[in-house]
């Protein structure tokens, strides 16, 4: 077996599904079906991701995202069947690095699964410099390549670019980008979604069709460069 999976879920018929699916896709899995068991296997054992859904007997999944998240990195993609947007919004100003809804497509899952345990390895060894195909970002010199041309960039432009590109692969909440970039998670919604048509504009070869900067609707935005890092 592969990498470790910790499958958080009380539905016997999804966790009998699910978990020779993950096995068969190469993962090893470890079921509990409270957020407490969760909370404890996320933080004394080996594991390189959680699959957490947020109707648990004894807590609120998000409550057992915060838990974790005071002592581990570790990715947390939520499955559930809570689809409001309010409710996305917390899972992942929580700390959840992704959020599935359920039905899901078994295909999608574990290409987010893969992504997320991707990136959570990568981090220690990310170069400052990502690149994807045409698009190359230097945090550390503050230089945008596009197309082979330097893209001119204001400093709003580039703190959101930091933002979005130490989150590859993850959602970014508005609020958090807004509290980041704008230094309130309460600005004007407008101003982020002018920067990020603008950036479109600078960084994306159809902007009408993006590839770099994913919309996640209703919920915040998500950077994709699967050939960096």
């Amino acid at each position: 077996m592969g990498n470790e999976v910790l499958l958080v879920d009380d539905e016997p018929a999804l966790v009998a599904a699910l978990t020779p699916t993950l096995e068969a896709a190469g993962f090893a899995v470890t079921v509990v079906s409270d957020g407490s068991s969760a909370v404890t296997a996320a933080l004394t054992a080996a594991h390189d991701l959680v699959l957490l859904d947020l109707g648990l007997p004894d807590m609120d999944g998000k409550q057992a995202i915060h838990e974790i998240r005071l002592s581990s990195n570790l990715p947390i993609i939520v499955i559930s069947a809570r689809h409001q947007e309010n409710e996305k919004i917390a899972a992942l100003d929580a700390g959840a690095d992704d959020y599935v809804d359920k039905p899901f497509e078994i295909g999608e899952l574990l290409a987010r699964v893969r992504a997320a345990i991707r990136r959570s390895q990568n981090i220690s060894s990310r170069q400052s410099v990502l690149s994807y195909e045409n698009l190359s970002i230097n945090l550390v010199h503050r230089e945008i390549m596009f197309m082979g041309e330097r893209v001119n960039t204001s400093p709003k432009d580039f703190a959101l670019i930091r933002e979005l590109s130490s989150n590859v692969g993850r959602v970014t909440t508005h609020k958090s980008l807004l509290a980041k970039v704008w230094g309130s998670e309460n600005a004007d919604m407008q101003y982020l979604r002018i920067y990020i048509s603008s950036l479109r504009q600078k960084i994306e070869v159809d902007p009408s069709n993006p590839r770099i900067i994913i919309t996640e609707p209703g919920v915040g935005y998500r950077m994709s460069m699967p050939d960096g890092v």
